[in-house]
């Protein structure tokens, strides 16, 4: 029974108790067993990827794919140390590692899933300086410094927004709120604290991410630069004759022009015009990346805020198959996260190629492995 809290509305109360009406059967949470396994290898071997990718290949270590691999870091955590050990504790509704080691898997777990949601905010603002600022962006492409400094603020500023709560709410107040067989963090049902949590790792990343797209988008022209449809411009030699003889004698400096000047001058405007369609079209393709994004980190994290605000607000403690399929669907950003970002970027497809093919393409012979890449 949910108990009426003092300060909640009506509207809550009544959300809770159509949501407790609705249970899943026991072959459906079976499957939804196997289901954290397979996100847990996803997860894992996705994420792995792309780390081997950047440590393999040189010709990724640009400053912008420094935050690919840093968001890469927070998932791999997710799936190798956040999923397999809650899945005991999922299946048995107790917690078999002792208070040492839940301390130890709730302190990894916020700190991995914020630190994701703000590398999403890092990788978006980098896109947004990829455009508005590009000549700047590319001189600055090949330096790590500054991007290795942003990564580490990245964790510092995750940590700091469950950490010092997770290791010190127990000491503060003098006692725990849970017995051994349970693992949950001390503030679960303090919904001021969550409230101002969820705005840190939720709505602030959710906004900035959707600035930065709006911004991209609307910087972006609605139509390719037209063809140039005027002859082309006039050279020092034209100029020359316009500046010594009359217009009306010897009509436009343009018929002056020899055949390969104009040719060259043909050649450079087409050149000019290619670059400006490229760039028209990377622009546009970034937006829709972005506009991606921006759809599945909310779908991700959008039920699970919200509902953790709600059952704090409430003071109901136990947990819910609703709740845990918003919890899991959190994990499930990290696993999507290497399909949504390096795999859209050309040279980590090829890095990928490589890994893979080293593999794939291995042969076992009499005097041991042979290691074959996979021509043609």
């Amino acid at each position: 029974q949910i108990r009426s809290p003092r300060i909640t509305g009506w509207a809550w109360i009544m959300i809770l108790k159509i949501l407790e009406t609705i249970s899943f059967s026991p072959p459906i949470f079976n499957f939804l067993q196997f289901l954290m396994i397979l996100l847990a290898l996803v997860t894992v071997l996705g994420n792995a990827l792309v780390i081997v990718a950047f440590i393999g290949d040189k010709n990724l270590r640009l400053r912008s794919n420094y935050f690919f691999l840093n968001l890469a870091i927070s998932d791999f955590l997710v799936g190798a140390i956040c999923i397999p050990l809650y899945i005991p504790y999922a299946l048995t509704n107790r917690w078999p590692f002792g208070r040492g080691v839940c301390k130890f898997w709730l302190v990894i777990d916020y700190l991995s899933c914020t630190a994701s949601a703000f590398n999403i905010v890092l990788i978006s603002y980098d896109r947004y300086q990829s455009v508005y600022n590009a000549v700047l962006y590319r001189i600055h492409q090949g330096l790590t410094t500054r991007a290795t400094a942003q990564m580490v603020a990245v964790w510092v500023l995750a940590f700091l927004v469950y950490g010092p709560a997770i290791v010190f709410w127990e000491h503060v107040k003098g006692r725990s709120n849970f017995s051994n067989g349970t693992c949950k963090v001390e503030f679960s049902s303090q919904w001021r604290f969550l409230v101002c949590a969820s705005v840190l790792e939720f709505l602030i990343p959710i906004l900035a991410v959707a600035y930065f797209n709006l911004h991209i988008y609307w910087s972006i022209p609605r139509t390719p630069p037209p063809l140039p449809l005027a002859g082309p411009p006039p050279s020092r030699l034209g100029l020359l004759w316009r500046m010594c003889l009359p217009g009306q004698l010897w009509g436009s400096p343009a018929l002056y022009l020899d055949s390969e000047e104009r040719k060259a001058t043909s050649q450079l405007s087409t050149v000019t015009q290619s670059k400006s369609r490229f760039k028209l079209l990377r622009d546009r393709k970034m937006a829709k990346s972005l506009s991606i994004i921006l759809i599945v980190f909310a779908i991700c994290w959008a039920p699970y805020s919200l509902f953790t605000i709600i059952r704090a607000a409430s003071g109901k403690e136990d947990d819910d198959p609703w709740y845990n399929l918003a919890f899991w669907l959190m994990w499930l950003n990290s696993s999507v996260n290497p399909f949504l970002y390096p795999l859209c970027h050309k040279h980590f497809r090829k890095a990928f190629l490589k890994v893979l093919c080293l593999l794939l393409c291995l042969k076992w012979t009499e005097e041991g492995i042979l290691f074959h890449y996979c021509i043609g």
